[in-house]
Protein backbone atom coordinates (compact mmCIF):
# COMPACT_ATOMS: atom_id res chain seq x y z
CA UNK A 1 0.00 0.00 0.00
CA UNK A 2 1.50 3.59 -0.92
CA UNK A 3 -0.05 6.43 1.08
CA UNK A 4 -0.22 9.86 -0.13
CA UNK A 5 -1.20 13.09 0.81
CA UNK A 6 -1.35 15.39 -1.91
CA UNK A 7 -3.44 15.55 -4.90
CA UNK A 8 -0.18 15.64 -7.54
CA UNK A 9 1.26 12.84 -6.05
CA UNK A 10 -2.28 10.68 -6.07
CA UNK A 11 -2.58 11.35 -9.79
CA UNK A 12 0.67 10.58 -10.57
CA UNK A 13 0.41 6.72 -8.97
CA UNK A 14 -2.68 6.54 -10.87
CA UNK A 15 -2.20 8.10 -14.05
CA UNK A 16 -1.48 4.15 -15.67
CA UNK A 17 -4.56 2.38 -13.47
CA UNK A 18 -6.60 0.96 -15.93
CA UNK A 19 -9.68 1.03 -13.63
CA UNK A 20 -9.83 2.44 -10.30
CA UNK A 21 -12.34 1.83 -6.81
CA UNK A 22 -12.57 3.85 -4.26
CA UNK A 23 -13.94 4.08 -0.95
CA UNK A 24 -13.79 7.42 0.83
CA UNK A 25 -13.97 7.35 4.48
CA UNK A 26 -13.33 9.86 7.44
CA UNK A 27 -10.51 7.26 9.27
CA UNK A 28 -11.34 5.60 12.46
CA UNK A 29 -11.77 2.39 10.43
CA UNK A 30 -14.10 -0.62 11.26
CA UNK A 31 -15.14 -3.53 9.89
CA UNK A 32 -18.28 -2.25 8.17
CA UNK A 33 -15.27 0.16 6.12
CA UNK A 34 -13.23 -3.09 5.65
CA UNK A 35 -16.10 -4.91 4.09
CA UNK A 36 -16.30 -2.09 1.08
CA UNK A 37 -12.89 -2.67 0.66
CA UNK A 38 -13.31 -5.80 0.39
CA UNK A 39 -16.06 -5.04 -2.64
CA UNK A 40 -14.14 -2.38 -4.13
CA UNK A 41 -11.28 -5.28 -4.88
CA UNK A 42 -14.44 -7.19 -6.64
CA UNK A 43 -14.80 -4.79 -8.57
CA UNK A 44 -11.43 -4.38 -10.06
CA UNK A 45 -10.44 -7.72 -9.76
CA UNK A 46 -11.20 -8.96 -13.09
CA UNK A 47 -9.52 -5.52 -14.56
CA UNK A 48 -5.29 -6.22 -15.26
CA UNK A 49 -4.12 -3.05 -13.60
CA UNK A 50 -6.58 -2.56 -11.57
CA UNK A 51 -6.72 -0.27 -8.42
CA UNK A 52 -8.32 0.25 -5.20
CA UNK A 53 -8.29 3.57 -3.74
CA UNK A 54 -9.27 4.82 -0.30
CA UNK A 55 -9.29 7.79 1.41
CA UNK A 56 -9.34 9.25 4.76
CA UNK A 57 -9.90 12.79 5.23
CA UNK A 58 -12.71 14.35 7.79
CA UNK A 59 -14.18 17.32 5.97
CA UNK A 60 -15.09 20.56 7.86
CA UNK A 61 -17.52 21.32 5.55
CA UNK A 62 -19.96 18.31 6.44
CA UNK A 63 -19.78 19.60 10.57
CA UNK A 64 -22.37 21.90 11.80
CA UNK A 65 -20.61 24.77 14.71
CA UNK A 66 -21.79 22.49 17.87
CA UNK A 67 -20.95 19.24 15.75
CA UNK A 68 -17.69 16.95 17.08
CA UNK A 69 -15.55 17.67 14.03
CA UNK A 70 -12.82 19.06 16.49
CA UNK A 71 -13.31 15.67 18.70
CA UNK A 72 -14.16 13.07 15.50
CA UNK A 73 -11.56 9.96 16.57
CA UNK A 74 -8.49 10.09 14.44
CA UNK A 75 -6.91 7.35 14.32
CA UNK A 76 -4.30 7.35 10.96
CA UNK A 77 -1.72 4.61 12.44
CA UNK A 78 -4.42 2.25 13.34
CA UNK A 79 -6.13 2.81 10.07
CA UNK A 80 -2.87 2.43 7.83
CA UNK A 81 -2.16 -1.23 9.84
CA UNK A 82 -5.49 -1.99 9.14
CA UNK A 83 -5.73 -1.19 5.16
CA UNK A 84 -2.42 -2.91 4.81
CA UNK A 85 -3.41 -5.65 1.89
CA UNK A 86 -6.69 -4.13 1.50
CA UNK A 87 -5.76 -1.24 -0.74
CA UNK A 88 -3.27 -0.35 -3.18
CA UNK A 89 -2.90 3.36 -2.71
CA UNK A 90 -4.56 5.37 0.71
CA UNK A 91 -5.32 8.67 0.20
CA UNK A 92 -5.12 10.88 3.14
CA UNK A 93 -5.06 14.63 2.27
CA UNK A 94 -4.81 18.02 4.75
CA UNK A 95 -7.41 20.33 4.92
CA UNK A 96 -5.02 22.88 3.44
CA UNK A 97 -4.74 20.24 0.35
CA UNK A 98 -8.59 19.91 -0.23
CA UNK A 99 -9.58 22.95 0.64
CA UNK A 100 -6.65 25.77 -0.75
CA UNK A 101 -8.78 28.48 -0.40
CA UNK A 102 -11.74 29.41 1.14
CA UNK A 103 -14.54 27.06 -0.24
CA UNK A 104 -17.48 29.46 -2.04
CA UNK A 105 -18.59 26.71 -4.72
CA UNK A 106 -20.85 23.82 -3.55
CA UNK A 107 -23.10 21.22 -4.88
CA UNK A 108 -26.57 22.12 -4.09
CA UNK A 109 -28.22 18.86 -2.68
CA UNK A 110 -31.75 18.08 -3.65
CA UNK A 111 -34.78 18.81 -1.47
CA UNK A 112 -34.48 15.85 0.38
CA UNK A 113 -31.39 16.63 1.82
CA UNK A 114 -33.51 19.53 4.04
CA UNK A 115 -35.57 16.38 5.81
CA UNK A 116 -34.67 13.19 8.16
CA UNK A 117 -30.94 13.75 8.97
CA UNK A 118 -30.85 17.20 6.74
CA UNK A 119 -33.57 19.04 9.08
CA UNK A 120 -31.17 17.51 11.95
CA UNK A 121 -27.94 18.66 10.44
CA UNK A 122 -28.74 21.99 8.65
CA UNK A 123 -26.00 22.27 5.70
CA UNK A 124 -25.10 18.45 6.39
CA UNK A 125 -25.94 17.50 2.82
CA UNK A 126 -24.27 20.33 1.14
CA UNK A 127 -21.10 19.84 2.44
CA UNK A 128 -20.91 15.98 2.14
CA UNK A 129 -21.99 16.20 -1.87
CA UNK A 130 -19.32 19.24 -2.36
CA UNK A 131 -16.34 16.78 -0.60
CA UNK A 132 -17.42 13.82 -2.38
CA UNK A 133 -17.54 15.49 -5.79
CA UNK A 134 -14.00 16.89 -5.25
CA UNK A 135 -12.55 13.14 -4.34
CA UNK A 136 -14.49 12.03 -7.30
CA UNK A 137 -12.94 14.53 -9.27
CA UNK A 138 -9.47 13.73 -8.09
CA UNK A 139 -9.48 9.80 -8.32
CA UNK A 140 -11.53 9.54 -11.39
CA UNK A 141 -12.48 6.20 -10.31
CA UNK A 142 -15.19 4.04 -12.42
CA UNK A 143 -16.98 3.08 -9.27
CA UNK A 144 -17.14 4.11 -5.87
CA UNK A 145 -18.42 2.36 -2.80
CA UNK A 146 -20.69 4.04 -0.17
CA UNK A 147 -22.21 1.86 3.22
CA UNK A 148 -25.99 1.90 3.34
CA UNK A 149 -25.74 3.10 6.83
CA UNK A 150 -25.61 6.14 5.88
CA UNK A 151 -28.89 5.35 3.47
CA UNK A 152 -29.54 9.71 2.85
CA UNK A 153 -26.35 9.85 1.91
CA UNK A 154 -26.16 7.41 -0.26
CA UNK A 155 -29.24 8.54 -1.69
CA UNK A 156 -27.91 11.43 -2.29
CA UNK A 157 -24.66 10.51 -3.97
CA UNK A 158 -26.32 8.77 -6.25
CA UNK A 159 -28.74 11.43 -7.55
CA UNK A 160 -25.56 13.64 -7.74
CA UNK A 161 -23.61 11.31 -10.12
CA UNK A 162 -27.18 10.91 -12.22
CA UNK A 163 -27.85 14.29 -12.54
CA UNK A 164 -24.40 15.77 -13.00
CA UNK A 165 -23.56 13.15 -15.55
CA UNK A 166 -19.99 11.33 -13.94
CA UNK A 167 -18.81 8.34 -15.36
CA UNK A 168 -18.91 6.78 -12.09
CA UNK A 169 -20.78 3.23 -10.45
CA UNK A 170 -21.75 3.74 -7.62
CA UNK A 171 -22.24 0.77 -5.33
CA UNK A 172 -24.00 0.37 -1.75
CA UNK A 173 -22.62 -1.89 0.95
CA UNK A 174 -25.01 -4.02 3.24
CA UNK A 175 -24.42 -2.70 6.79
CA UNK A 176 -22.08 -4.58 8.75
CA UNK A 177 -23.03 -5.19 12.66
CA UNK A 178 -21.84 -6.11 15.69
CA UNK A 179 -22.87 -9.94 16.94
CA UNK A 180 -25.54 -8.36 19.28
CA UNK A 181 -27.29 -5.75 16.02
CA UNK A 182 -25.89 -2.84 16.58
CA UNK A 183 -24.60 -1.10 13.55
CA UNK A 184 -20.94 -0.59 13.17
CA UNK A 185 -20.10 3.31 13.28
CA UNK A 186 -16.76 5.59 13.85
CA UNK A 187 -19.25 7.23 16.45
CA UNK A 188 -20.21 4.26 18.56
CA UNK A 189 -16.72 4.38 20.98
CA UNK A 190 -18.60 7.55 22.27
CA UNK A 191 -21.00 4.91 24.16
CA UNK A 192 -20.58 4.70 27.52
CA UNK A 193 -20.89 1.06 28.50
CA UNK A 194 -24.55 1.50 29.86
CA UNK A 195 -25.22 3.03 26.21
CA UNK A 196 -23.32 0.99 24.49
CA UNK A 197 -26.22 -1.92 26.10
CA UNK A 198 -29.06 0.04 25.31
CA UNK A 199 -27.95 1.11 21.88
CA UNK A 200 -29.12 -2.58 20.21
CA UNK A 201 -32.31 -1.32 20.54
CA UNK A 202 -32.87 1.32 17.78
CA UNK A 203 -32.46 -1.76 15.70
CA UNK A 204 -35.00 -4.14 17.25
CA UNK A 205 -37.79 -1.34 17.14
CA UNK A 206 -36.59 -0.99 13.13
CA UNK A 207 -37.44 -5.23 13.12
CA UNK A 208 -40.24 -4.49 15.00
CA UNK A 209 -41.70 -2.11 12.64
CA UNK A 210 -40.43 -4.27 9.39
CA UNK A 211 -42.41 -7.30 10.91
CA UNK A 212 -45.78 -5.13 11.11
CA UNK A 213 -45.22 -4.09 7.59
CA UNK A 214 -45.08 -7.51 6.25
CA UNK A 215 -47.62 -8.99 8.55
CA UNK A 216 -50.14 -6.27 7.19
CA UNK A 217 -49.79 -2.76 9.15
CA UNK A 218 -49.99 0.20 6.26
CA UNK A 219 -50.42 2.87 9.34
CA UNK A 220 -46.99 3.76 9.40
CA UNK A 221 -47.76 7.03 10.96
CA UNK A 222 -48.80 4.90 13.83
CA UNK A 223 -46.09 2.76 13.68
CA UNK A 224 -43.67 5.70 13.26
CA UNK A 225 -45.09 7.57 16.46
CA UNK A 226 -44.87 4.55 18.86
CA UNK A 227 -41.11 4.00 18.19
CA UNK A 228 -40.58 7.56 18.70
CA UNK A 229 -42.81 7.43 22.25
CA UNK A 230 -40.93 3.85 22.91
CA UNK A 231 -37.60 5.09 22.73
CA UNK A 232 -38.26 8.31 24.43
CA UNK A 233 -39.57 6.24 27.16
CA UNK A 234 -36.18 4.52 27.46
CA UNK A 235 -34.03 7.28 27.18
CA UNK A 236 -33.06 8.12 24.18
CA UNK A 237 -33.66 11.85 22.59
CA UNK A 238 -35.05 10.70 18.75
CA UNK A 239 -34.41 13.16 15.62
CA UNK A 240 -36.72 10.89 13.49
CA UNK A 241 -38.37 7.16 12.81
CA UNK A 242 -39.76 7.13 9.60
CA UNK A 243 -40.95 4.84 6.71
CA UNK A 244 -40.08 5.86 3.26
CA UNK A 245 -40.33 4.53 -0.18
CA UNK A 246 -36.75 3.51 -1.37
CA UNK A 247 -36.85 5.03 -4.72
CA UNK A 248 -37.15 8.74 -3.26
CA UNK A 249 -37.03 8.65 0.42
CA UNK A 250 -40.23 10.41 0.21
CA UNK A 251 -42.90 9.42 2.67
CA UNK A 252 -44.29 5.68 2.04
CA UNK A 253 -47.02 4.85 -0.56
CA UNK A 254 -49.57 2.87 -0.62
CA UNK A 255 -48.86 1.68 -4.21
CA UNK A 256 -45.20 1.55 -3.43
CA UNK A 257 -43.74 -2.06 -2.62
CA UNK A 258 -39.49 -1.44 -1.85
CA UNK A 259 -39.68 0.92 1.49
CA UNK A 260 -37.10 1.41 3.80
CA UNK A 261 -37.40 2.46 7.49
CA UNK A 262 -34.82 4.93 8.86
CA UNK A 263 -34.11 6.21 12.15
CA UNK A 264 -31.76 8.53 14.12
CA UNK A 265 -32.05 8.61 17.87
CA UNK A 266 -29.24 9.74 20.67
CA UNK A 267 -27.79 8.59 23.57
CA UNK A 268 -26.36 10.61 25.43
CA UNK A 269 -23.95 12.95 23.14
CA UNK A 270 -23.98 10.02 20.67
CA UNK A 271 -25.86 10.04 17.52
CA UNK A 272 -26.79 6.91 16.28
CA UNK A 273 -28.18 6.05 13.03
CA UNK A 274 -30.29 3.00 11.24
CA UNK A 275 -32.10 1.63 8.68
CA UNK A 276 -33.91 -1.33 7.57
CA UNK A 277 -35.15 -2.69 4.24
CA UNK A 278 -39.10 -4.03 3.88
CA UNK A 279 -39.75 -5.66 0.50
CA UNK A 280 -43.44 -5.82 0.06
CA UNK A 281 -44.58 -9.09 -1.88
CA UNK A 282 -48.59 -9.11 -3.51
Amino acid sequence: MQAVSTIAELRALLSKARAIAFVPTMGNLHEGHLNLMRLARENVAREHGGCVVASIFVNPLQFGPNEDFDRYPRTLEADCAKLQGSVDVLFTPPVNEMYPAQQTVFVEPPPIANELCGAARPGHFRGMATVVLKLLNIVQPQVALFGKKDYQQLHIIRQMVAQLNLPVGIVGGETVRAADGLALSSRNQYLSEADRSEAIFLYKILQGMQLAILQGERDVERLQQQAVETLIARGWSVDYVAVRNRSDLLPASQSQRDLVILAAARLGNTRLLDNIEVCLVD
